[in-house]
C-alpha cells in the first residue's frame, strides 16, 4: 500500500531526532525558558524581518488556533472565515466549544478575499440590529487553504489594510506554511506575512517536526498575558525545550523551506504524471495537496494500492480525493504510483 494521506504521516526529521538525542541529557528550565527556544525565537524573528514579535510554542494545530481566537475575541465576537476554513470545518467545534461563533463566508478556490470581508463589515456596521449579534471581531485565514491554494501578497496586504480599516485583527493558520513559502511563483515570504498579519504562526507538525506550531504576534500590545491564557489552556508544554529544538533545527539553514521544496517537487511530479494518464484535478493547486475527481468505480479500484483522503462529493457518480506530499515523501513511492495506476 502506498500512503499519500496527508503530511503528518512519518516522524520527524533525521536532524531533529539527532539534535533532540544530543541534548536528552542536558537539564534546563521549564515551560519554554530554555536557551533552545530562545535561539528559535530569535532565528524565527530574523525570518520574519520582526523583531519585536512575541513568540510562543504550543504542541497542536486546533489548540493553536483554539487558544489565539479565544485570546483576541471577546465574549461577544465571532471570527470570520471561509465556510471551508479548518476552524470551520474539521476542528469538531473547538472554536465554538471556546464561546466563539464562526461566522463564515463563500469561499473562492479555498479563500476569503478582501472585498467579501469589506462588504460583510459594512453590512454589519450599518445593521440598526447589530447590537443584538455576534459582533466580527477578528478575520481568520489560512496559507495554504484547505483546498492548497495560496493568497498572494496583494491578497495578504489588501486585507490586513481592510481589518485595520474595521479596526479587527487578521490571523493566519499556517499549519502548512511550509509548503506554502515553497511553492513555485509565490510572491509571499515570511516577511510579508508578518507585515499584512497581526497574529500567524508557523506549522511544524506537518512539515518535518514531531509537534509543534510557532506562534508569531506582530504586534506584542495586541495580546496581554498570553503566556498566562495557553497554560490556562492547557497548551503549556513543561519540557517546552522539546518544541524549542524542533524549531531552533527547522530553522537553521533554511531546512525548513528546504524540505518545503522536496514536497513541491513530488507534488509537482505526481501531478504532471496524472495528468499525462487522463486524471481531472478538481481545480489547479501550487502546493503539496492534490486534489482528483474520481469515478467512483475508479476511487475504489485506487483505493486497493493507494491510501488517500476523502475530500468531497463531486457529483453522485464523482468523488473528490485528495494526495498529499510531504518533507519526507519518497520519489520511487511517486514512481511506484504512477505505474500502478
Amino acid at each position: 500500500m502506498l500512503y499519500f494521506d496527508s503530511d503528518y504521516m512519518e516522524g520527524a526529521h533525521p536532524l531533529i531526532l539527532e539534535k533532540l538525542m544530543e541534548t536528552n541529557m542536558e537539564k534546563t528550565p521549564g515551560y519554554g525558558t530554555d536557551k533552545y527556544c530562545e535561539s528559535a525565537k530569535n532565528k524565527i524573528r530574523m525570518a520574519c524581518n520582526c523583531p519585536a514579535a512575541e513568540i510562543h510554542f504550543l504542541v497542536g494545530g486546533t489548540q493553536t488556533n483554539a487558544t489565539v481566537i479565544k485570546a483576541l475575541l471577546r465574549s461577544y465576537e465571532g471570527v470570520v472565515a471561509a465556510d471551508s476554513g479548518h476552524i470551520s470545518t474539521h476542528e469538531a467545534g473547538a472554536i465554538e466549544a471556546g464561546g466563539h461563533k464562526v461566522l463564515t463566508l463563500p469561499q473562492k478556490q479555498g479563500k476569503i478575499l478582501p472585498e467579501q470581508v469589506d462588504r460583510y463589515m459594512e453590512t454589519f456596521n450599518n445593521d440598526q440590529n447589530n447590537a443584538h449579534m455576534v459582533h466580527p471581531g477578528m478575520v481568520y485565514i489560512s496559507h495554504p487553504t484547505e483546498y492548497g491554494t495560496l493568497y498572494t501578497k496583494k491578497e495578504l496586504e489588501d486585507l490586513g489594510r481592510v481589518c485595520r480599516k474595521h479596526d479587527i485583527p487578521l490571523y493566519l493558520d499556517g499549519a502548512r506554511l511550509g509548503y506554502g513559502l515553497a511553492a513555485e511563483d509565490t510572491d509571499v515570504t515570511l516577511e510579508v506575512i508578518a507585515r499584512c498579519c497581526d497574529v500567524f504562526y508557523i506549522g511544524g507538525t506537518k512539515v518535518g517536526a514531531l509537534f509543534g506550531e510557532a506562534v508569531v504576534i506582530t504586534r506584542p500590545d495586541l495580546v496581554k498575558n498570553f503566556f498566562t491564557l495557553v497554560k490556562q489552556q492547557g497548551g503549556l508544554l513543561a519540557k517546552g525545550r522539546l518544541l524549542g529544538i524542533q524549531f531552533d533545527v527547522l530553522f537553521t539553514d533554511d531546512l525548513y523551506i528546504e524540505i518545503g521544496k522536496h514536497a513541491i517537487r513530488m507534488a509537482e511530479k505526481l501531478k504532471n504524471g496524472l495528468l499525462e494518464k487522463g486524471f481531472e484535478f478538481y481545480f489547479e493547486s501550487p502546493t503539496n495537496q492534490q486534489f482528483l475527481i474520481l469515478d467512483n468505480q475508479d476511487m475504489d479500484r485506487l483505493s486497493e494500492i493507494v491510501s488517500f483522503s476523502f475530500w468531497e462529493s463531486y457529483d453522485e457518480p464523482h468523488t473528490v480525493v485528495r494526495l498529499a506530499t510531504n518533507w519526507a515523501t519518497a520519489e520511487a513511492d511517486i514512481d511506484l504510483l504512477l505505474e500502478s495506476v
